[in-house]
């Protein structure tokens, strides 16, 4: 029967686990690169070899440790590629170099302007009389000519501002602010990226992981053949039985490939999500995700730790100090600003006989009406400041909703990879009774069938558990705000 063959088992796996790392979060820090994994996932993906040895035995699951010389990417290594390369990064790092020089912008209203100004013309020098110029007793030469002479003027202006009830203060500390938010928004596109690559590198290690499986089945179906042709041959089974193993082993063979295509596309998606551009000629490390510190916390204290440690709390917590500083900046347009001015000349016809000048003064600038812009002003500042702070509050709430599913779902993951690992161990003991049976005449082509799917589907069981434990220690970690 083709429906209760384990290479169909197999290509469900790998269909699970390519939904899976879709529905995984993106788009930034979890600590230090993984050690070694934890007791519940620290061994092989397909388990370890049954005690015993007949001609048909399953084979034992080889390491994924590569035997062809190509170099093997660690968690590690993908994470430092992306850190270093992935253009999302690259791009909240610009814009946060950005923000800061927009707030250097805004700062350079406290400091004085300081002007210089040099000045050349050459022209006619024909009077021209206006009325109320000059008193009508005195005479005025009205003769035009074509006479050109030089001008010159050199100066050197300076200003202060010295108060202006906090429009210019307030403004630059608003721009500081936000580029604080902008800062740990970075930090933010950073957890963001690093949890999808430990996701596409975690995926790409259990498609090896059903790689394995499915040439492991192939091997199986093989001896398979090999057995019980000897076995028609001698009378002892019929010929059916030889035409059903044949069947599982093209079944086998055409698992193995769509399992090795999978692997191949993981490591494209994991090459994508570090953000590199490069070949799939490598392999990746079996590394899971080892424990996440905390995780066995009570919900209470990892809430706690989340609100302290999220990026996202901090951004908002900024951009609402922002918002603060903006409204006070504004209001100050009420009030009258205050600054002072110097400047010294240098002017005349020729350059060897220039007279100069010195000049001092302050200037008082009080918008008493403007149309009712202040007002509007204020009104959208107040309005802005609402909205961040309600950003804020759903963001919080956002925050308590994914650490109980992390809670949740690590809980479910560790149960599943003990449930799975039993099951295997049971499927190993169940396929070996049933060789043993089929050899002695005792068991069916059908009990054997059985067996070996039971057997290929734990194995992808305890893939696809392993799998989803490291994801779910991701996405808590992810969700701690931990690099």
């Amino acid at each position: 029967m083709n429906r209760r063959l384990a290479t169909s088992q197999v290509v469900i796996f790998l269909e699970l686990l390519s939904v899976a790392a879709v529905a995984a979060p993106p788009p930034a820090d979890a600590p230090g690169s993984p050690s070694a994994a934890p007791a519940e996932s620290a061994a092989p993906a397909s388990g370890s070899a049954p005690p015993s040895t007949p001609a048909s035995a399953p084979v034992p699951a080889p390491s994924l440790a590569p035997a062809t010389g190509r170099r093997v990417l660690s968690l590690a290594d993908a994470e430092r590629n992306a850190l270093a390369n992935q253009p999302q990064i690259l791009q909240a790092r610009a814009q946060t170099r950005a923000a800061y020089a927009r707030a250097d912008e805004a700062h350079s209203g406290l400091y004085p302007q300081v002007t210089a100004t040099a000045n050349y013309a050459r022209g006619t020098a024909n009077f021209v009389q206006r009325p109320g110029a000059l008193p009508s007793n005195i005479p005025v030469r009205s003769r035009t000519s074509f006479d050109t002479f030089d001008s010159f003027n050199f100066g050197l202006n300076a200003t202060q501002l010295v108060y202006d009830f906090g429009q210019t203060t307030s403004s630059a500390r608003a721009a500081k602010s936000s580029a604080e938010a902008q800062a740990e928004s970075e930090r933010t596109t950073r957890l963001s990226v690093l949890l999808a690559v430990r996701s596409a590198h975690a995926l790409a290690w259990a498609n090896a992981s059903l790689a394995e499986v499915s040439r492991r089945t192939l091997a199986n179906a093989e001896r398979h053949v090999a057995q019980i042709e000897g076995l028609v041959r001698a009378g002892a089974r019929p010929e059916i039985d030889l035409a059903q193993v044949r069947a599982d082993r093209a079944n086998a063979s055409l698992a193995v490939i769509n399992a090795e295509n999978a692997y191949e596309t993981a490591k494209a998606q994991l090459n994508q999500a570090m953000g590199v551009e490069q070949d799939t000629n490598y392999d990746v490390s079996d590394e899971r995700i080892p424990a996440v510190v905390g995780e066995d916390w009570d919900d209470a204290r990892l809430l706690d730790s989340a609100m302290t440690t999220r990026p996202e709390l901090r951004t908002l917590a900024k951009q609402v100090e922002a918002n603060e500083r903006q409204l006070s900046s504004v209001r100050g347009g009420y009030g009258p600003s205050l600054g002072v001015s110097a400047s010294a000349t240098e002017g005349g016809r020729d350059l060897t006989a220039l007279t100069w000048n010195l000049s001092a003064g302050a200037n008082l600038t009080w918008p008493l009406f403007q149309g009712g812009i202040t007002n509007a002003r204020v009104d959208e500042a107040t309005a802005n400041l609402d909205a961040a702070r309600s950003a804020l509050s759903l963001e919080r709430q956002q925050i308590r909703l994914e650490i109980v599913q992390a809670k949740l779902s690590l809980r479910a993951a560790l149960a599943a990879v003990d449930a799975a690992r039993e099951v295997e161990k049971n499927a190993r003991e169940r396929l070996r009774l049933a060789d043993a049976r089929y050899q002695a005449g005792a068991g069916s082509i059908i009990e054997l069938e059985d067996a070996e799917v039971a057997e290929a589907t734990a194995a992808g069981q305890v893939v696809q558990a392993d799998y989803g434990l490291s994801l779910a220690r991701a996405q808590l970690e992810k969700g701690l705000g931990r690099r």
